[in-house]
């Protein structure tokens, strides 16, 4: 049963961490293998379904001891019929897989939230494409088509809300929003931007929140950006549009997407570091209260983040 859907915690502006990359975690440092980065396909067995305990145990823990909220992201950015197919999933099995993914997550919360660490059920949607090449642009009714069933069964298995991560245009984004606002989910709206800030389409990230927000009457319930470094976006965060970002789930490397696409060994980059920069964006933007990570990034950044919440709080 969902527990925030009609009041999410995070928006009363106290900070909130989430995991960290979890794809790149779970190849490089835990030795799984992910085939399309689809971590959701670990669920198939209890080998991988553990590997996903540890991974989300990791992270819950450290908003756990310093009494921190904590959005549970479930790991299902690839759960979509595209990617499923080249998987080898029937639509009935990839149903299933995303309902356990999100019973994992209730499972997580109830070892350990706390009064003092609110832990909120996110069903993440990810691109039909690729998150760093928009490729093929979809209008926004096919992506709202494309995307409601699996926000559908989110909302029956209890999530408290959605978040569509690594967004690459527009359209897509007011399709998620769109059948988020159907199912009665409350939604966050996450893009991926270049080392120029920009979307991978070509738009500039302020003017993709106000279309989407123009589409969808300030649909989302916030923004956020990931799978880029802080260096790739700082300079563009200037405007009325800023007020809508909530989040951020940035890249652990500087590396261009081109880069980290041809790149054979993890670039975790300094998370010590990382987290300073978390913190000069909290000074300057203090509505930023949801903090993660994407590429690169693990459970050592999340702790650096968490320094950055506490000084806050």
């Amino acid at each position: 049963m969902t527990k925030y859907r009609n009041r999410l915690p995070q928006l009363a502006g106290s900070p909130f961490l989430t995991d960290g990359g979890i794809e790149t975690t779970l190849i490089y440092q835990d030795g799984f293998e992910l085939p399309y980065f689809a971590a959701f396909d670990l669920l198939k067995d209890e080998k991988g379904t553990e590997g996903l305990r540890a991974y989300f145990r990791r992270h819950a823990d450290i908003a756990k001891r310093h009494g921190l909220g904590f959005i549970l992201e479930s790991p299902t950015w690839r759960a979509s019929p595209d990617w499923a197919e080249k998987l080898g999933y029937t639509g009935n099995a990839l149903d299933a897989a995303n309902r356990v993914a999100i019973r994992l997550m209730h499972e997580l919360r109830a070892e350990f939230e706390t009064e003092r660490s609110p832990m909120v059920i996110s069903g993440c949607i990810g691109p039909r494409g690729d998150g760093y090449d928009a490729g093929k642009v979809m209008s926004p009714e096919e992506a709202e088509a494309y995307h409601a069933p699996q926000i559908r069964i989110y909302a029956e298995e209890g999530a408290d809300q959605i978040t569509a991560m690594t967004m690459t245009n527009t359209n897509e984004a007011i399709g998620v929003a769109r059948a988020a606002a159907a199912a009665g989910m409350p939604v966050a709206i996450s893009f991926t931007v270049e080392t120029d800030g920009t979307l991978p389409t070509g738009e500039r990230l302020g003017d993709a929140i106000a279309a989407v927000d123009a589409a969808t009457s300030r649909g989302p319930v916030y923004y956020m950006i990931n799978c880029a470094h802080p260096d790739h976006f700082d300079g563009v965060l200037k405007g009325e549009w800023v007020k809508r970002l909530r989040g951020i789930r940035a890249n652990a490397s500087r590396c261009s997407h081109a880069e980290l696409d041809a790149a054979t060994e993890l670039d975790a980059g300094n998370p010590e570091e990382l987290g300073r920069q978390y913190r000069d964006l909290r000074a300057r933007f203090p509505q930023i209260n949801v903090l993660g990570g994407c590429c690169g990034t693990d459970h050592r950044h999340v702790e650096a983040f968490s320094s950055v919440c506490l000084e806050a709080a």
